[in-house]
């Protein structure tokens, strides 16, 4: 099972067998309530010549008739209509392997069964043809994203954009609005579109500080193209890394997310974005209960900086870093297997232009503690290149405090 994008149709089908198996277990549930519908039956005439009808009274519920579930319908109300349907166009180079290959081979009906092999024949230059170059194909795709602005600024997911030649947004009513890729951020999967048309569209507020697990959420969005679908569920967990970047700190939610759902919003009972849907975890492709999002602190610093300038500049300390395991702290002598060690720091790097060397661990960033290497490169990914920090590091059994300049980082 694998974290998967989730900005594509997929469909899932049953075998023969399972759509038996499932009609067998239908059956016994059948037989199973018939019986039970006949033995309360059977109670029910005992207990009323026991009795006599007139002495017969309601069952009264007590407190349990007072029990109320959560309701979404205000909330959803507010924040519907700032949610939108993203339909992009992308132009894609078809490699030799491109099993969908371009839409239609000449002389054959789209999905023929020849159409394959008289793609590929061609593709290998045995055709009347000859050779035949890769040629750029468009490619449709749908997701989700959501107004930030009442100028019209749209966040959503870098994959549902990728190699954008048109974007379209569909609103909640219906209206279709062409917008512009304004900046894309890979590392985070996040993508802050424009719409080309002025006017006053409803929006809705990030989140300022981290759910609760256990929190009741919403998450609206196109899942399957069929646009302004709510689903709700709870926040199961923080600080997950699902393996897609140095930068992994997704909320885990079990909220119903599918493909298409990507770059929508996910909601808290106050009507704010606490997330961006952006992956999900599952065995076919489609909703098991387990989805990431994006926090709403990463979606504010990333969509700050594509506004101002396209792209998105980290902060860079130049080291290979691995954790603290428990053997390690206890060979250093350190109490807790915590922070950072450096592996290799990097010639006329910043870190090695701040004295640090192989063999250091880094505890703390500005009198903050790092739990590990992938908290210190996240926190230092925060920081603006040339920005001025201190470092605590363990050196020879002691702390030692150092002045740091972050640099940038690569692009690459």
């Amino acid at each position: 099972m694998t974290a998967q994008e989730n900005n594509t149709p997929d469909t899932t089908t049953r075998s023969p067998a399972t759509a038996r198996s499932i009609l067998k277990r239908g059956a016994i549930v059948a037989g199973a309530a018939t019986l039970s519908i006949g033995l309360m039956a059977g109670l029910a005439d005992n207990f009323l010549n026991t009795h006599g009808a007139a002495n017969a009274q309601p069952v009264q519920l007590s407190g349990l008739q007072q029990t109320q579930l959560p309701s979404f319908a205000d909330v959803v109300d507010r924040v519907k209509p700032a949610v939108v349907s993203v339909r992009v166009k992308a132009k894609v180079v078809a490699s030799a392997n491109d099993e969908d290959g371009p839409a239609g081979v000449e002389g054959l009906p789209p999905g023929h069964p020849l159409e394959r092999f008289f793609r590929r024949f061609g593709e290998e230059g045995m055709g009347p043809r000859g050779p035949q170059q890769q040629q750029p194909r468009v490619q449709l795709s749908q997701g989700s994203g959501f107004f930030i602005s009442q100028d019209g600024y749209v966040v959503t997911n870098n994959h549902v954009v990728a190699n954008a030649a048109e974007v379209q947004l569909v609103t909640d009513a219906g209206k279709t609005l062409s917008a512009k890729v304004i900046g894309t951020d890979p590392r985070t999967d996040l993508a802050l579109l424009k719409v080309n048309e002025s006017g006053n569209y409803p929006f809705v507020q990030l989140a300022t500080g981290k759910p609760r697990i256990g929190e009741w959420v919403l998450a609206v969005g196109n899942p399957f193209g069929l646009g302004g679908t709510v689903t709700a569920g709870i926040v199961s967990a923080q600080g997950r890394d699902i393996g897609s970047g140095p930068y992994d700190d997704f909320l885990q939610i079990d909220a119903a997310v599918n493909r298409g759902n990507s770059g929508g919003p996910t909601f808290n009972q106050k009507g704010e974005v606490i997330g961006v849907n952006t992956a999900i975890y599952s065995p076919s492709g489609g909703n098991v209960g387990i989805a990431f999002a994006i926090p709403a602190a990463t979606v504010q610093s990333v969509v700050e900086q594509l506004k101002e300038h396209g792209s998105v500049a980290r902060g860079f300390i130049g080291v290979q870093i691995q954790p603290v395991t428990a053997e390690v702290a206890d060979a250093i002598g350190l109490k807790d297997a915590k922070g950072a060690l450096i592996a290799e720091a990097q010639p006329n790097g910043p870190a090695a232009k701040a004295g640090l060397k192989r063999g250091d661990t880094i505890l703390a960033v500005n009198g903050e503690k790092i739990a590990d290497a992938r908290e210190l490169s996240r926190k230092i990914a925060t920081f603006a290149p040339g920005a001025k920090t201190s470092l605590t590091i363990w050196r020879d059994g002691k702390e030692r405090e150092v002045s740091f300049e972050v640099g940038r980082q690569p692009a690459a």
